[in-house]
């Protein structure tokens, strides 16, 4: 399977200005060494809590945000220091699919114009009768009435205007797309409807995507393969089946114990962290979970563990052996 995105060792920090005269006072440390890859036509999906670098790390990998450093490659080139004309190319190939699908959309723009603007941007289209043709097949692709070109995002749905943003996103034909907690701001029943339409529009076009989100069943339905963050680190990785049979790390296991069941009767254990997130600012030494880790030793409190291959309990493929884990004490 050929490789579409890769990051090794991407570092993203924030400074933080204050005092009369408003110099630098401290760092937030949003992504700290973060490495990972996305085979094309599949599904990498991120979760963590509210505040781990999740979306951070998304828009870092497609340059919205300059990463402090590491390095990132699509398709074998490495992306971090390009400019100019040459990262103004790259970008069609890179697209991304925003949380809010009001506030992400140009409240000023006609639905026409906002699927015109990339268009016209890279100069894919020019004419007017191109432009006009491209538009309708992106409003039939995502299910909207050929109607909407002309009407503003005030007068659709949540639903209907997060179909508006695939359909921009989608305009270029790109190769990758960041779905940024795409569905966790809409109802239950039109979330299934987006991603539904999520999964048709990959397998018709062999798209990659990155899928952040909270919803730890809808990432388990969606993702292929799933990794895990907190405080700027992946702590855990692997093939979505493996990992969600077999957790490893005790902040994966607490996450999943969270997940409510379908039937009430059943019992679940649920793991209940002690503490808080540590701030960004100021994170802990050595492992970023041992404050609220439940198996830290005094060990974690020194040293930071890598993520290392563990053997799956489950192994049906050559790609469940890639589960990995980043702790001293795993299981």
């Amino acid at each position: 399977m050929t490789e579409v995105i890769r990051c090794h060792k991407l570092v993203k920090h924030f400074p933080i200005y204050g005092g009369i005269l408003n110099r630098e006072i401290a760092t937030l440390k949003a992504v700290q060494e973060v490495s990972l890859s996305i085979d094309g036509g599949k599904t990498l999906g991120l979760v963590g809590e509210s505040g781990c670098g999740k979306s951070t790390l998304g828009r870092s990998l497609i340059r919205l945000l300059e990463p402090t450093s590491g390095d990132i490659y699509f398709k074998g080139e490495n992306i971090t220091r390009l400019s100019g004309a040459r990262l103004r190319s790259l970008r069609k190939h890179l697209q991304i699919v925003f949380q809010d699908p009001f506030s992400s959309l140009n409240p000023r723009m006609t639905v026409r114009e906002i699927l015109e603007e990339p268009l016209r941007v890279h100069k894919i289209f020019s004419e007017a009768s191109q432009l006009q043709r491209r538009t309708k097949e992106l409003l039939e692709l995502v299910g909207l009435p050929l109607d909407a070109l002309n009407r503003y995002p005030h007068e659709f749905s949540g639903g209907q205007r997060q179909r508006i943003g695939i359909a921009r996103a989608l305009a270029v034909e790109p190769e990758l797309i960041i779905l940024d907690e795409p569905v966790s701001a809409l109802d239950v029943s039109v979330q299934a409807q987006i991603i539904n339409l999520l999964l048709d529009l990959q397998r018709q076009f062999g798209l990659t995507y990155l899928f952040i989100a909270h919803d730890l069943k809808v990432v388990e339905h969606v993702s292929d393969e799933v990794a895990v963050m907190y405080l700027g680190h992946i702590v855990e990785s692997g093939p979505s089946r493996s990992l969600y049979q077999n957790p490893q790390h005790p902040y994966t296991q607490a996450l999943l114990s969270a997940i409510p069941l379908p039937t009430p009767k059943r019992n679940r254990q649920r793991i209940i962290l002690k503490g808080d997130v540590p701030s960004p600012i100021n994170p802990p030494s050595g492992c970023p979970f041992h404050p609220r880790c439940p198996k830290a030793q005094p060990k974690c409190e020194k040293e930071k563990p890598i993520l290392q291959k563990i053997p799956s309990a489950i192994p049906t493929t050559a790609s469940d052996h890639n589960h990995q884990v980043a702790c001293f004490y795993p299981g």
